[in-house]
């Protein structure tokens, strides 16, 4: 019989959400939103990237290669690395679940 148990922390973070106590759902959800946000981010960055690296590199321009180099390169990169890293972060914050209070409470007469 394991008597500490019943004394242990509550999990927090990710093992909450793994075990439902957040709501799963808002996890999810706002993972997508990291993950379509992270992607288009990051798909901006891989071309400036990808731009910078022709410029200093002084890639060739024969038949549009400094230009393929760039869209079928860079730009998948910064996308793939964008994405995961915004649906990471993302999900990352909705499993904290830390609530930001909107409306203060009425001050009492300690805080006047």
């Amino acid at each position: 019989m394991n008597l500490s148990a019943a004394f242990q922390d509550p999990p927090r973070g990710v093992l909450r959400a793994l075990r439902g106590e957040v709501g799963s759902m808002k996890v999810a959800l706002l993972a997508a939103l990291g993950l379509f946000l992270g992607t288009l981010a990051g798909a901006a960055l891989g071309v400036g990237f990808g731009l910078a690296w022709v410029e200093f590199f002084k890639t060739t321009n024969f038949e549009g290669y400094s230009g393929m180099l760039v869209v079928f390169t860079f730009m998948p990169l910064g996308a793939a690395i964008g994405g995961i890293s915004g649906a990471l972060l993302f999900g990352y914050l909705a499993a904290r679940d830390q609530a930001i209070p909107i409306e203060r409470g009425r001050a009492g007469l300690a805080d006047r």
